[in-house]
């Protein structure tokens, strides 16, 4: 495999069989377990899979369209494994451009999650790694990472779920809960195959239908004095979802990188692109329908969508803000008679130690001169292949002040590593949870603490809204 520091984006067909391992993954009114049927767990310590990427004409909402997929399925199969499990994932590029894999969420050594790695059209390679026996349960997700193709990829489809199960799953409460995935993503028609608008590309790309697992306004089903365990994937490229789940309570118990001490009662949930959370759901309100809302979220760019009118209509990847049901939870009767509690405690979140090095990132748009065609930059520099930004040292612990002085919304993320969030313009964070993605909205500033640990090597930090990525809102991080 070669790298290339100058890529050529192409987008085109391929066909090929269905692995018969796998089989589509959809939200609808079956039971939890059904649905959860549908993975491609460890069996014996080792999961073992091909992952063909090509473009497949696939059922996406209520029409059929062409999209980027895993194996025919958009999103990709779902994984599952657990702590010392082996992973051998075979990667076969069925595309007309490179691609690779990044496992978004894993604390896996940079040579093994290399974003760097180029897999070209009609070549294979084979991700071979050791989930480390102290990764804690987390839900993480899989998805292509290759420079200046990020955007086009994964807003034509390609994503997929991936869980680590581990000592939350251990809990006596959250054993007895149901569970259920929502990979969430945002398309066009035939996103694999339509060029978004400049603006779009400008802004990053949001798609004109909200998907579910590849469902429009699915519906999940919540056990009647029970819980149901939701985890949520935001695998859209650009797109923050604003959530609200009407006349029915919700708690938060994990983040990106794992749980959080205690479940925590939510109103409303924002959730980057690349951000995971973990709820729980208990049911224990009068059986019917409760609505899971996607509301309008400004990032920075409403206004100037409206002033356009009807223009934007015309503008393929540039979208109106306006409220819609994401999906249904419709109770279910069970058997249970009394009401299964919440759990009182979770996993306790570890306060990191006070910070040996304190750095600070400007993220703006600008011009590298440097770095022709891109208008995104950290620090005033653009991405450059080969060219390392920070260094930092194995074992020790940062703060990282990230400084948005653009007035549109910025998602921080960084490799290899779970941070904590500390500040916020100044003001201190109260929740301790475990990250990876971190909102920053225009003009605001983060403090997020990291400790780097167990892995050295070259990684990458950036905006998560993946045009911006492509167009140079990326770093390269040397632990050494």
């Amino acid at each position: 495999m070669q790298r290339r520091d100058l890529l050529k984006l192409s987008l085109g067909t391929a066909t090929a069989a269905l692995l018969s391992q796998c089989t589509r993954q959809l939200f609808h009114t079956g039971s939890v377990s059904e649905v959860l049927s549908q993975t491609v767990s460890s069996d014996g310590g080792l999961l073992r899979l091909n992952l063909e990427a090509r473009v497949e004409s696939v059922l996406l909402g209520d029409r059929t369209a062409n999209a980027l997929t895993y194996n025919g399925l958009a999103p990709g199969p779902q994984l599952e494994v657990k702590p010392g499990d082996t992973v051998q994932i075979r990667l076969v590029n069925r595309l007309e451009q490179p691609t690779n894999l990044h496992f978004h969420g894993l604390h896996l050594p940079p040579q093994v999650d290399d974003v760097f790695r180029e897999v070209p059209p009609g070549e294979f390679y084979t991700y071979e790694f050791q989930i480390p026996a102290n990764h804690p349960a987390v839900t993480a997700w899989y998805h292509p990472h290759y420079h200046l193709n990020v955007a086009d990829q994964v807003f034509g489809g390609l994503a997929g779920a991936f869980i680590v199960r581990g000592e939350l799953d251990e809990i006596p409460e959250i054993q007895q809960a149901e569970e259920a995935v929502m990979v969430l993503q945002d398309c066009s028609p035939d996103s694999a195959l339509t060029m978004p608008h400049t603006l779009a590309q400008k802004w990053g790309r949001e798609g004109r239908a909200l998907l579910v697992n590849g469902q429009a306004k699915p519906v999940v089903d919540l056990p009647q004095n029970g819980l149901l365990r939701l985890r949520l994937i935001n695998a859209s490229s650009s797109r923050i979802y604003r959530l609200e789940l009407r006349e029915h309570p919700w708690y938060l118990m994990a983040t990106d990188r794992g749980a959080i001490s205690e479940p925590t009662a939510l109103e409303r949930l924002i959730l980057n692109p690349g951000e995971r959370v973990e709820l729980l759901l208990p049911g224990q309100q009068t059986p019917g329908d409760y609505q899971l809302w996607s509301l309008p979220y400004d990032r920075g760019i409403s206004e100037v969508k409206a002033s356009m009118g009807q223009q934007v209509e015309n503008l393929v990847g540039v979208e109106l803000e306006k409220e819609e049901v994401l999906a249904t939870l419709r109770y279910r009767s069970t058997p249970r008679m009394e009401p299964l509690p919440l759990p009182q405690r979770l996993i306790p979140v570890q306060a990191l130690p006070e910070p040996q090095v304190t750095r600070e990132f400007v993220l703006d748009h600008g011009l590298d001169a440097d770095a022709p065609g891109a208008g995104f930059i950290i620090n005033g520099e653009s991405f450059k292949m080969g060219q390392v930004n920070t260094h930092v040292r194995l074992g020790q612990t940062e703060d990282w002040r990230i400084i948005n002085k653009a007035s549109i919304d910025h998602p921080f993320h960084l490799h290899t590593n779970a941070f904590q969030v500390m500040e916020r313009n100044g003001q201190p964070v109260t929740l301790k949870a475990w990250k990876d993605v971190v909102g920053i909205q225009g003009y605001e500033s983060v403090t997020l603490r990291v400790r780097f640990e167990d892995f050295t090597g070259r990684t990458v930090y950036h905006c998560h809204i993946l045009d911006h990525e492509d167009q140079g809102m990326m770093g390269v991080l040397e632990i050494s």
